[in-house]
């Protein structure tokens, strides 16, 4: 790859990161968490966010870790967070699209489609593609048993 090449790659990587940081509000609050990221469309094209099943999200849950410093994490309720550098930069639901996609609540509600703003698993679950950035992330190993006794 030439050095023209990888400065174009790191300026489309910032830029992405900026629309991001620009469109979630930094995750401080999750009314705020969209706005301006979606011009024209209006608060009330969200819905409710569905119940999800523990069952749905279960190759979600854990932490996954990127290339950046950065990791996604999920809880078997379907709730998870974006952290990047100790800033929450998402945080939210995500949703079950079926074929191991996943889009995020966005405001505090349910986009009702897919969109930038959502992952996709691997067929074997072991990588997560967030949409957003286009960046794959890997799946931490979770140490049982570490910090007891």
């Amino acid at each position: 790859m030439t050095v023209r090449a990888r400065s174009t790659v790191l300026a489309a990587c910032a830029a992405a990161a900026a629309l991001v940081l620009a469109g979630c509000g930094g995750g401080e609050k999750a009314d705020d968490a969209g706005a301006g990221a979606s011009p024209g469309s209006a608060p009330a094209a969200l819905g409710p966010i569905p119940a999800i099943k523990p069952a749905d999200v279960k190759p979600l849950v854990g932490r996954w870790v990127g290339t950046a410093k950065d990791f996604f994490q999920f809880k078997a309720d379907g709730t998870g967070v974006w952290v990047r550098s100790g800033q929450k930069l998402w945080s939210g639901t995500a949703i079950p699209e079926g074929g191991g996609k996943y889009r995020f609540s966005w405001q505090g509600g349910d986009p009702k489609t897919a969109s930038y703003w959502g992952v996709s698993l691997s067929e074997k679950n072991t990588k997560l593609v967030f949409a957003g950035t286009n960046q794959t992330y890997t799946k931490a190993v979770a140490h049982k048993g570490k910090g007891k006794g």
